[in-house]
C-alpha cells in the first residue's frame, strides 16, 4: 500500500511514521508513505499556497493552483485522493477496514489549513473526504496521521500477533473493549478482578463480554 501526503508542514508527519507500528509497517515494505510539500508547486518567490477568500471574510484559502500540480504529478490512473476537512465523512473503523482491504491501494492526502481549501478541489479533484471528529484543527495533518495509522496496522503482517486485531473496539458496530489489567494483583487497595485471576477461561470469556460497553 502507498499513502503520498501532502502538507505544508511536512516535519509533523515525519516524526510521527517514523515511529512505532507506522515505522515497522515500512521497514517491512507493507506500505509506503512519502510526505510531500506542497510548496514545491508553488511558482512565486514567496511559495505562496493560500490567498484572501472571494467575498471577503477573515482567514486564508488554500490555493487551487499547487494542488492541481501536486495530483497532476503523483496521481495515477488507480489513486484514489483523500482530504481532510471537518465537512467530510466522520472517519469510523469500517471505513477504515474497508481502505484497508486492497493492500496495492495507493492513497494521496490533501493536508487543508487555514480557513480551508478552494471549494474547486472538493468539486473536481477529490475522491474522498473525512473528518476525525466533530471540531476544528489548526490542520488536516493529524487527520491525515489518523487515517494512515488506523489502515496500516490493520494490513496483513504488520502487527506481530494477529489476535491483536480480534476483539477490538468498534470492530462490532459501537461496542467498546473489555478492561484490561496486568501486574501487579493489587496497588493502592485497588485489586484485579478475581475472575480474571481464576484461569477459568469460559468465565472469563463471559466476564469480558458483559463488560463491553
Amino acid at each position: 500500500m502507498k499513502f503520498d501526503i501532502i502538507t505544508i508542514f511536512p516535519n509533523i508527519i515525519e516524526e510521527y511514521i517514523n515511529s512505532g507500528i507506522v515505522r515497522i509497517a515500512q521497514e517491512k515494505g507493507f506500505v509506503e508513505i512519502n510526505i510531500h510539500d506542497l510548496r514545491k508547486w508553488t511558482d512565486d518567490i514567496h511559495k505562496t499556497v493560500d490567498d484572501t477568500p472571494y467575498g471577503g471574510g477573515p482567514g486564508m484559502v488554500m490555493k487551487i493552483e499547487p494542488i492541481y500540480k501536486a495530483l497532476k504529478e503523483l496521481k495515477t490512473a488507480d489513486s484514489i485522493v483523500c482530504i481532510t476537512t471537518p465537512k467530510g465523512e466522520e472517519l469510523k473503523q469500517s471505513k477504515v477496514k474497508e481502505l484497508s482491504k486492497n493492500k496495492d491501494a495507493h492513497y494521496i492526502v490533501i493536508c487543508g489549513r487555514y480557513e480551508g481549501v478552494d471549494q474547486r478541489v472538493h468539486d473536481n479533484l477529490v475522491d474522498y473526504e473525512f473528518s476525525i471528529g466533530e471540531y476544528i484543527l489548526s490542520g488536516g495533518e493529524l487527520a491525515a496521521l489518523v487515517l494512515v495509522d488506523s489502515v496500516t496496522r490493520l494490513l496483513p503482517g504488520v502487527l506481530g500477533n494477529k489476535k491483536s486485531l480480534e476483539s477490538e473496539s468498534f470492530d462490532n458496530e459501537d461496542e467498546l473493549d473489555f478492561p484490561q489489567y496486568t501486574k501487579p494483583e493489587e496497588f493502592n487497595g485497588w485489586k484485579v478482578p478475581e475472575v480474571l485471576l481464576s484461569g477459568h477461561h469460559k468465565n472469563i470469556e463471559d466476564w469480558r463480554e458483559e463488560q463491553r460497553v
